[in-house]
């Protein structure tokens, strides 16, 4: 049986973590303005999906823009409340919203590939890292989801390089909409959110 982010704690719950840029909306560098943030095709869709499933929505994202001085911490607070109004409108609520303002230089614990975002926020929530999902665009995510102990993984298709020695996701896709048949077959297995 699955153990909670304690040592020896309850069952937690399951989450689905995402990346934000080239997951949810079109990865267009870095975006700094609400008008610049475009949902991918499906994306809202199968997030309500996610959610109606009894996952938690989780974005864990890089945002080193801000470490680099591209853009601010209010810009990046614009861009995400527009991103949570815009799911809100669709019937879509986020569990938690994490993000790593620093620059790859910075040496944090929470820029993926690091885990923290991730531990941080299966500890707020009470998430079940091995009951968990992970969801990103670049092989960094899959190496953050396997630093905190999360196996079931999908990276989607797109142009970043991938490293054949470095961490392997469960699933590749063209979007989020892939991950929708293993979650629906966790659900009708009886695994309870």
């Amino acid at each position: 049986m699955s153990q909670g982010p304690g040592a020896g704690g309850p069952v937690g719950r399951r989450a689905v973590f995402l990346d934000r840029d080239g997951v949810i909306n079109e990865d267009s560098g870095f975006v700094t303005r609400p008008e610049d943030f475009v949902f991918r095709p499906g994306a809202i869709e199968s997030l309500a999906e996610i959610q109606r499933l009894g996952y938690l929505l989780i974005v864990v994202t890089n945002q080193s823009g801000i470490g680099r001085r591209l853009y601010t911490d209010e810009d990046y607070a614009r861009v995400t409340q527009h991103m949570l109004a815009q799911l809100a409108s669709s019937g879509v609520r986020m569990d938690g919203v994490y993000h790593c303002p620093h620059s790859p230089d910075d040496g944090c614990s929470c820029r993926k590939p690091a885990p923290g975002l991730i531990q941080k926020a299966a500890q707020e929530h009470q998430i079940d890292l091995g009951r968990s999902w992970l969801v990103g665009d670049k092989q960094i995510d899959i190496a953050a989801a396997d630093r905190a102990g999360i196996r079931k993984t999908l990276l989607i298709r797109s142009p970043y390089p991938v490293d054949p020695t470095g961490a392997k996701p469960l699933f590749v896709g063209d979007s989020l909409a892939a991950i929708m048949p293993p979650l629906r077959r966790e659900v009708e297995a009886g695994d309870p959110a």
